[in-house]
């Protein structure tokens, strides 16, 4: 989940009257907090929002690989100052590609709560998957996955920037078969418009990514087109 908008540990401000977003990013990598989901992917978001409240859609297909996660995720949330509370239903296409299939040990859906607040300088985010195809801990049971999440944004060089370090703090199969705490994503990724018309500009983003559980390291780079 990319780009430079509102999504995973950015949170927009609450709106006045009904504001809608349409847009989509174009990614060489699919890398979803220290995992590695794909390769060239497309990722489109539509969303509505107000006051405080807003429902969102968001997708991702494999341009370069048939074989790579497709995904359908829908979130709800209330957004109140800088706190923030909501749910999502993330859908794959793996281990079963029916999309209305909710039948424990044959759904694709994995349903998650999430919890943070957004102080500026740093936002602080909590996930757990309540429901779903989640992961098993150490002993085989559901391990109610859950993750947590620091960013930090900055300005420098004309860029705009987020630090991030990821974490899971229980055993888990979902992120990587984490056996107990692990650090599972520290990112830095930076953002820029590019104009080009008065009324026109694409954001560039470019991200450095590391996966200390797994040693895994990416590269990522990608542009968003909006209206």
């Amino acid at each position: 989940m990319s780009g430079c908008h509102c999504h995973d540990s950015t949170h927009c401000k609450a709106q006045d009257k009904v504001e809608g977003t349409i847009s989509t990013d174009v990614v060489n990598q699919y890398i979803w907090r220290g995992q590695d989901l794909g390769d060239v992917s497309i990722q489109p978001t539509l969303g509505i929002a107000y006051k405080g409240f807003s429902l969102s859609a968001w997708g991702n297909v494999g341009l370069s690989d048939k074989d790579d996660t497709k995904e359908l995720d829908l979130t709800a949330t209330y957004t109140t100052g800088g706190f923030h509370i909501g749910v999502t239903d993330y859908w794959f296409n793996s281990p079963n590609d029916k999309y209305f299939a909710y039948k424990a040990h044959e759904t694709s859906h994995v349903f998650e709560g999430n919890i943070g607040y957004d102080f500026g300088p740093l936002a602080v985010n909590w996930y757990t998957n309540f429901a779903g195809n989640d992961g098993v801990n150490k002993d085989g049971d559901r391990a109610y996955s859950s993750y947590l999440e620091l960013a930090a944004p900055f300005k420098l060089a004309s860029l705009d920037w987020t630090a991030t370090v990821g974490a899971v703090p229980f055993s888990t199969s979902f992120y990587a078969t984490a056996n107990g705490f692990a650090v599972t994503n520290i990112g830095l990724k930076a953002c820029k418009d590019i104009e080009i018309t008065k009324s026109f500009s694409v954001p560039l983003f470019a991200g450095i990514y590391a996966n200390p559980s797994t040693q895994k390291a990416y590269f990522t780079f990608g542009f968003t087109l909006h209206p």
